[in-house]
């Protein structure tokens, strides 16, 4: 399962770059044939197998030995971690795939997010969408169902209010149903810790990129924030259950 699952998720990573690639470009991601970004020729479809293809081909393309972009494998690589970890965490339940398809729908989100700032609705709110039938379909009671609603709320109310009083130059507006969707996902008892680790994460990036500009510069450094978040909730969601002191406080 975990050989096949993480299969799946690198094909699937695959089928993500192709759509954050055309999305809203007029270009369909169900038809046409992939090309080399750097000639144009079509690629043939030895050449488009996940990770495989790029380490035989010692990163450079096949067709005009122009170098490839490590980021298609990279990701490739996480969503298949990423996919093997869910299954290791929830087991094969019927709530499997629709984790599967949130974490899919949320590599989508950042790397279009990474390209061009901004993060598209159609993308956006069916993660919300999914994230809700998740928590939804796992709540054990209604009162469970409600505290996880409350604390979404509640953390998508404190970016919504970032934004606004802000202007929009600390936090962007499509951040807070993003950020409300990832608390839905982990559930109540790891949506703050997921505020925490995004802040955490986002503050030593800043930092970092902070430290290497050339000295003397002002020029201001945008980042988009939905990495971080992205990041930080997964941190929350797969590491601190398996912390020793969680398991100790733990109900």
């Amino acid at each position: 399962m975990f050989v096949l699952l993480f299969a799946c998720g690198a094909i699937v990573a695959s089928f993500v770059g192709v759509v954050v690639a055309r999305l809203n470009t007029g270009h369909s991601f169900v038809r046409g044939r992939s090309r080399c970004d750097a000639c144009d020729t079509t690629l043939p479809s030895h050449a488009l197998v996940p990770i495989v293809s790029y380490l035989l081909g010692g990163g450079k393309a096949r067709c005009c030995g122009a170098r490839i972009s490590h980021y298609a494998p990279l990701t490739e690589l996480l969503l298949g971690a990423l996919f093997v970890m869910a299954y290791a965490k929830l087991g094969l339940v019927p709530l499997l795939p629709l984790m599967l398809v949130a974490l899919a729908l949320l590599l989508a989100l950042v790397l279009y997010d990474l390209a061009h700032q901004i993060l598209p609705p159609v993308l956006l709110y069916s993660f919300v969408v999914v994230a809700f039938l998740f928590r939804y379909l796992s709540a054990a009671s209604q009162g469970d169902l409600q505290a996880a609603l409350v604390a979404a709320a509640l953390v998508g109310l404190l970016f919504l209010a970032m934004h606004v009083f802000s202007q929009g130059r600390a936090m962007g507006f499509a951040d807070a149903p993003l950020a409300l969707a990832l608390a839905l996902l982990v559930g109540p008892e790891l949506a703050f810790a997921g505020v925490c680790f995004s802040f955490w994460i986002g503050a030593l990036v800043g930092i970092t990129i902070l430290l290497r500009r050339p000295r003397g510069s002002r020029m201001g450094v945008e980042v988009p924030f939905a990495p971080f978040l992205a990041a930080g909730f997964l941190l929350a969601y797969y590491v601190i259950p398996w912390n020793p002191l969680y398991l100790l406080i733990a109900p």
